[in-house]
């Protein structure tokens, strides 16, 4: 017999959604006698073997379920979530490729390589990958594109087309700007890459603020161009998502001064307007910060531009008074805080990536092998979250997508932010967040206690951590999970340096002041300058200031974290990053070491960037 029955396939896949993966593995193993031939079987047999832990058995199995079924798309992302556990990524983000390839909406897939292009660098080139990183880039909540970004800027530094631009300043100024940017328009990944996130490179970036400063002194010269205009949009969508970073000359700031007049005079004569000039501006300043932006006849060549730079800001305005209000924020700190992340969204954001379908807190508890002390937690199956300091959305977004059936409240001192995080919200057709102005410090007049809070990035900001801790942990219920992220002594500083730096010379925090002091940094030759450089966190203006000169910083060793989580009567249950806990293990090998801080301690000292990203980490309240 050739196939097996329906009732028998319906049987192995009930045993493994039941989560009795030893048992589908035996059954299976045995019908693959009996039905050599049927790939279902074979595909069932490689999903249990990978539950139970034998890669080598799943594998095999995968491969005689393609060979049976050559364009078995499941099993090509199956075997590909295979290859990644083992450490074969290459292999990993080859068979997630070829999924891709039969199944262009596979999500799982989709989802599986963007995270398996995490911190890969193209060293040849690979063009077979191009058309999934361009899709990747393109959708919503599939991958966040910074997480990427220096991928792709790999496999794009490799194009002859970029290559040669990228060689020396001088022999760039030779060549002429319209055929530098018909190459560059040709580059379809480089423009994606552009409108989505900031291009966390230096030699990047410097070719593109030349073509930006060419393209305004020379706007005249390319009128109806269309190559032009389609480098020009990615160009004006780059410089709003750095939040204009980019150094100008006094010659540009002339010349930005007689563009906007010949703007507005023309828009004042109702004439037509070149969207050459339009977007030109947009390069240099976001159209919503123009008084006649409204008066714009909105074309093809300038829509993606302006929705990005005029019609989400203004929603966010009109979702201000949406948002309610805790209580006035009185604390001085968190009162300069709160105008720091009030002037700009913090972070700004197009895409990002989202698991492929909510957990049970059970089974996250499990993917995270979090050590827990009170079992009473995995019962939950409605869970209340709250987001303390949820910025722009992203963390707030994320937890909800990855909790079934959750119930999130995220909170920030920031308005701006918090309008942010509701359009995306409402873009994204998330509908169990709910978002609120509020004070870490002030948490008791909600007089409600969570089953998760997870606060990142945050308590560090705060005039006293501890007590911004204290609070959360008082609105957790017994038993409940806490996720804390807080920055590292040991991992920062290189930055503690340039902050001593800013504050003994008193360098400003304005705009001007921060892109020259940016600019001091890249052309220095001081090591800890040149280490900045690496950071996402170097590429927008905002994160700058919050990388550089924030009003507020604290940091922490695994000391002191041991002793507020003494203190705070909090169990530590493990940290959140599968990669460090992966190669913590290559020398920690006792099931019990990830728990134990001291081992982590000695783990940090020999390894001190470790924690570069915050340490981040669950605990539980008893």
């Amino acid at each position: 017999m050739q196939n097996p029955p329906q009732e028998t396939i319906k049987y192995l896949i009930s045993l493994y959604n039941k989560g009795q993966f030893l048992f589908a593995f035996q059954q299976a193993k045995t019908l693959t006698e009996k039905y050599p031939k049927s790939f279902m079987i074979w595909n069932i047999l490689g999903v249990s073997s990978f539950q139970i832990g034998i890669l080598e058995e799943a594998i095999k199995s995968y491969k005689q379920a393609l060979l049976l079924k050559p364009n078995y798309a499941e099993v090509y992302n199956n075997i590909g979530v295979a290859f990644k556990e083992q450490g074969n990524i290459e292999k990993a983000i080859e068979a997630f490729n070829k999924c891709i390839s039969i199944k262009p909406d596979h999500t799982a897939a989709n989802i599986n390589i963007g995270d398996a292009l995490k911190n890969i660098i193209f060293e040849t080139q690979n063009p077979i990958l191009q058309n999934t990183m361009i899709s990747l880039l393109d959708q919503k909540t599939y991958v966040r594109p910074k997480n990427i970004a220096k991928t792709v800027i790999s496999f794009l530094k490799l194009d002859p087309k970029l290559k040669k631009y990228l060689q020396s300043n001088s022999f760039v100024q030779k060549i002429s700007l319209k055929n530098i940017i018909s190459d560059l328009s040709e580059l379809t990944l480089l423009l994606k890459l552009m409108s989505v996130c900031p291009v966390i490179d230096i030699e990047i970036e410097k070719l593109l603020t030349f073509i930006r400063s060419r393209l305004l002194l020379s706007i005249s010269s390319f009128r109806g161009n269309n190559e032009v205009i389609k480098f020009q949009s990615a160009l004006a969508l780059q410089c709003f998502n750095n939040e204009y970073i980019y150094i100008q000359s006094e010659e540009e700031n002339k010349a930005l001064e007689n563009l906007e007049m010949v703007v507005r005079l023309a828009l004042n004569n109702n004439e037509q307007l070149s969207p050459q000039y339009i977007l030109c501006l947009a390069c240099y300043k976001s159209l919503n910060n123009y008084a006649w932006s409204s008066n714009l006849i909105i074309t093809t060549e300038i829509q993606e531009v302006f929705n990005r730079q005029v019609v989400e800001p203004t929603e966010e305005t009109k979702l201000r008074s949406t948002i309610p209000i805790l209580k006035e924020i009185k604390n001085v700190v968190s009162s300069q805080v709160k105008e720091q992340y009030e002037a700009k969204p913090y972070p700004r954001w197009i895409n990002l990536g989202l698991p492929f379908k909510p957990e049970t807190i059970f089974k996250v508890i499990n993917d995270m092998n979090l050590k827990i002390f009170d079992d009473r937690i995995k019962e939950v199956y409605t869970p209340s979250i709250l987001i303390a300091g949820c910025g722009t959305g992203q963390h707030s977004i994320e937890t909800t997508s990855r909790f079934k059936d959750s119930k999130v409240l995220g909170i920030d001192l920031s308005m701006s932010s918090l309008s942010y995080a509701k359009r995306k919200s409402i873009e994204l057709n998330i509908q169990n967040i709910d978002y609120m102005q509020a004070d870490i410090l002030d948490l008791g007049k909600l007089d409600k206690q969570f089953d998760i809070i997870e606060c990142v990035g945050v308590l560090h900001h705060m005039s006293e951590p501890v007590e911004g801790w204290k609070a959360l942990r008082n609105c957790l219920k017994p038993g409940g999970l806490m996720k804390i992220g807080l920055y590292s002594e040991l991992a920062r500083q290189d930055i503690v340096k340039i902050r001593n730096e800013i504050s003994n010379k008193s360098f400003g925090s304005s705009d001007f002041e921060l892109k020259s002091f940016r600019n001091k940094l890249i052309n220095s030759d001081n090591n800890h300058y040149k280490l900045i450089l690496n950071s996402y966190d170097f590429y927008s203006l905002s994160a700058v200031k919050d990388l550089l000169f924030h009003e507020k910083e604290h940091r922490f060793t695994i000391d002191q974290i041991q002793k507020c989580l003494s203190q705070l009567e909090l169990r530590f249950c493990g940290f959140e990053d599968k990669k460090i806990v992966s190669e913590f293990k290559q020398t920690n090998a006792n099931m019990e070491d990830c728990y134990v801080l001291d081992k982590w301690k000695i783990y940090e000292e020999a390894n001190p960037q470790v924690f570069s990203g915050m340490y981040q980490f669950w605990c539980q309240k008893m």
